[in-house]
C-alpha cells in the first residue's frame, strides 16, 4: 500500500483475503469506504473486494482520455474490436476511474479491471490474494434458461442489424442469464441490485445487505411501457439511481420509459409497482445514468444508444403523473444536451459528470464536465 493510500476496514467488514473464482466482470459499484461491488452474471455472483485508492493518482482531477478504447487494446493486448468495456465507476476518497473491461467476447472472453489515471495511464486491478467476500444469487436464471432479453447496441461489432419502421438498428439478443445484474448501487449498508430472475416475473430489485450474511429480500417489478402500450413484468432495469433521499429509485428500461420506482412500503418478495414518469423515445437501450445537485436543485442525466442526452430536474419528475397511455415522447419535461455519442456515466466527486462518449468512428474516450456547465 502506497503512501496516502486509503485503505479498507477488511475484519470489521467480513472480508477475507484470497483469490475470487471471477468468470466474468459487469456492472461496478463502491461504498463510501471503498469496497468494490463487482457483478459476475455468468458466475452469478456478487463481490465485495477491498480496493485501495491512492489519494496521489487522481486526486479528484478532471479525467479526460481520448480514444480509451485503443489505449486499452494496447495495454490488454488485442485489437480494438476485442475491447468491451461493461461499466464505470469512481472511487470515492482517491477519485480513480475503476473499468470493468472484457478481452474478447464469448467463451474466450477474458474479464479484467482496469484503473484510469487522469493522465490516461492504465492499471490492471490485481484480483490475486485480495481481501473479498461474495454473495450468491440464489434466484438467477439458469444458465440454460431459453428466454431472451433484447438491447439495441452501437456500432457493429454485437448483435444483428433489423430494421423498424424503415430504419436500421443494432439489436443484441441475450439469454436472460447475462442480465442476471444490469446495475448495482450501495445505500446506506444495503447493496440494491437490479437485473433479472428466475421466476416468471423476471425483471427484479434485490436488496442485499452488506457486510454480507446470507440476508436480502427481492421485489419484483411491474412498470407500464408506454412505447409498448402495456403493463410489464419481465424486461429489467438497464440503469438506475438512488432516488428521494434513497427511499426510492429513479429506473430507465429498454426502449425507454423512465420510472420512479417507490421502496419505502415494500416489503421481501412483494411485486413493487413503478409509476412511469417520463418516455425518452423507442428504439433504444440506456447506457447510464447519474444524479448531480447544483445550487438550483437536484438533477439526472440518462444516455442511451439512439437519442441525445437528456437532462431531467427532479422536481418535474417529482410532479409528474403516472404515464398510462401508449404514447410517446411523454411525461416529465427533459433538455436535450449537446454531449453526443456518450454512453456510461458516473460523478466526480459531486461537483462533475465523468463520460464515455463514441465519435463517428467509434473511438471512445473520457471527457470530464462540471456540473455547472450541464
Amino acid at each position: 500500500m502506497s503512501e496516502g493510500s486509503v485503505a479498507v476496514d477488511t475484519s470489521r467488514l467480513g472480508l477475507k483475503a484470497g483469490t475470487p473464482d471471477i468468470k466474468s466482470v459487469g456492472p461496478l459499484a463502491f461504498s463510501p469506504d471503498g469496497v468494490l461491488f463487482l457483478a459476475d452474471n455468468v458466475g452469478a455472483t456478487i463481490y465485495a473486494i477491498a480496493v485501495n485508492g491512492s489519494n496521489a493518482s487522481a486526486d479528484g482531477r478532471a479525467v479526460n482520455v481520448d480514444k480509451l478504447d485503443t489505449r486499452l487494446a494496447a495495454f490488454l493486448g488485442c485489437s480494438r474490436d476485442d475491447v468491451f468495456i461493461r461499466d464505470m465507476a469512481v472511487h470515492p476518497s482517491s477519485s480513480e476511474v475503476y473499468l470493468s473491461v472484457t478481452r474478447g467476447s464469448g467463451v474466450a472472453a477474458v474479464p479484467v479491471v482496469v484503473t484510469v489515471g487522469p493522465d490516461g495511464t492504465l492499471t490492471e486491478v490485481s484480483l490475486e490474494n485480495v481481501p473479498f467476500a461474495e454473495t450468491r444469487i440464489e434466484n438467477a436464471p439458469a444458465e440454460d434458461d431459453d428466454r431472451k432479453e433484447v438491447r439495441v447496441v452501437r456500432g457493429t461489432r454485437e448483435g444483428e442489424t433489423v430494421h423498424y419502421g424503415g430504419n436500421p438498428f443494432q439489436i443484441a439478443n441475450e439469454g436472460l442469464r447475462t442480465v442476471t445484474v444490469t446495475d448495482m448501487a450501495y445505500v446506506d449498508g444495503v447493496l440494491l441490485v437490479a437485473g433479472a430472475s428466475n421466476e416468471e416475473f423476471s425483471s427484479s430489485l434485490r436488496r442485499i445487505p452488506f457486510p454480507f450474511n446470507g440476508g436480502g429480500s427481492t421485489n419484483s417489478l411491474e412498470i407500464f411501457h408506454v412505447s409498448h402500450g402495456k403493463y410489464e413484468t419481465a424486461s429489467p432495469i438497464r440503469r438506475f439511481v438512488p432516488y428521494g433521499g434513497d427511499t426510492s429509485v429513479l429506473a430507465s428500461y429498454t426502449c425507454t420509459p423512465l420510472v420512479h420506482i417507490s421502496l419505502r412500503d415494500a416489503t421481501s418478495e412483494m411485486q413493487v409497482k413503478g409509476k412511469t414518469v417520463a418516455e425518452l423515445g423507442s428504439g433504444s437501450t440506456p447506457l447510464g445514468m447519474v444524479s448531480f445537485v447544483r445550487g438550483d436543485g437536484e438533477y439526472v442525466l440518462v444516455s442511451n444508444t439512439t437519442h441525445p442526452l437528456m437532462k431531467f430536474a427532479c422536481g418535474d419528475i417529482d410532479r409528474q403523473g403516472p404515464l398510462t397511455e401508449p404514447k410517446e415522447p411523454l411525461g416529465a419535461p427533459r433538455q436535450e444536451l449537446p454531449q453526443a455519442g456518450v454512453g456510461l456515466m458516473a460523478s466526480l466527486n459531486g461537483a462533475a459528470v465523468l463520460m464515455a462518449q463514441e465519435d463517428d468512428e467509434g473511438n471512445v474516450s473520457l471527457h470530464t464536465y462540471d456540473t455547472a456547465t450541464l
